[in-house]
């Protein structure tokens, strides 16, 4: 009776962290979602399905489906190119690029894009010097440009989440296809991808994730010009036009719902893998 005692005490810091940074947080979120003028009602739900906020969900899922795919498509060719190559010290130089890259957004982030690729930027007016003019056509203060900002941390993010998945690809296998006469694409197809379905379903979502939340690299590369959730809710937090916190939180509260249903979508993907390998 001793040993699971001092196993929930081992659980016990673990269990009070997400309270009080998970449960409790989502908690107020809801409560203050609901709280109206007179008691609990829906009114702050009423106001976040205006068309302004229903258009913001709309380009923060599209730039999330857009850069996640991307980053996972990218991320996992990168990270194959990675574990197959053959000097010890190019892997590792390679894998510790892609954790500080992974690291590096928010502000200096958007910065950084802004004094390459903006208009009086460095490689804008290399370009321009050899006669090729990027604006007005592109723009890195648009949705497109941004894009391209988030999948600055998209990609090395992905390499880091499926080497370990492609680390776990024995290559007998490879090998056995290619002695029974499979071509590589016949193997990736039938054994490599089936087997990485999970992990690249939970990188895809975690980039999705990661991408539908970000909001200081969007607030200082295109300000309120473009149309995300993470912008409304900051603006209705600080009041810039309209104050009103509820339905801040009801927003909080539907991206919730969204996060939610990514996951439960990953759960589905990864259930259907381990029974087509059995």
């Amino acid at each position: 009776m001793r040993r699971p005692r001092k196993v929930w005490l081992a659980l016990v810091p673990f269990l009070a962290f997400g309270l009080l940074f998970e449960v409790l947080p989502i908690a107020g979120l809801i409560r203050g979602s609901l709280s109206g003028g007179h008691g609990v009602d829906l009114d702050a739900y009423r106001r976040a399905l205006s068309p302004t906020v229903m258009a913001a969900f709309r380009n923060s899922i599209v730039l999330a489906l857009v850069t996640a795919s991307l980053g996972t498509v990218i991320g996992t060719v990168v990270g194959q190119a990675i574990v197959t190559s053959p000097g010890a010290r190019v892997r590792t130089a390679l894998i510790a690029l892609a954790d500080v890259t992974t690291n590096f957004g928010g502000a200096p982030l958007a910065f950084a894009f802004i004094l390459t690729l903006g208009s009086t930027g460095i490689v804008t007016l290399l370009l321009k010097e050899i006669g090729i003019s990027v604006y007005p056509g592109f723009r890195i203060y648009s949705i497109a440009g941004l894009g391209i900002a988030y999948l600055y941390f998209q990609i090395p993010l992905m390499i880091l989440l499926i080497l370990p998945a492609l680390h776990g690809l024995r290559p007998e296998w490879r090998e056995s296809a290619a002695n029974l006469g499979a071509s590589p694409g016949w193997y990736w197809r039938e054994v490599g991808i089936p087997i990485l379905l999970p992990s690249l379903a939970g990188g895809f979502l975690l980039l999705f994730a990661n991408a539908f939340g970000a909001y200081a690299t969007a607030w200082t590369l295109t300000g309120s010009d473009v149309n995300l959730v993470t912008v409304q809710i900051a603006a209705l937090i600080r009041g810039e036009v309209q104050f009103d916190p509820a339905q801040a939180d009801a927003l909080a509260v539907l991206s919730l719902v969204v996060m939610s249903g990514s996951v439960g979508v990953y759960q589905l993907l990864a259930r259907r893998a381990r029974r087509g390998r059995r």
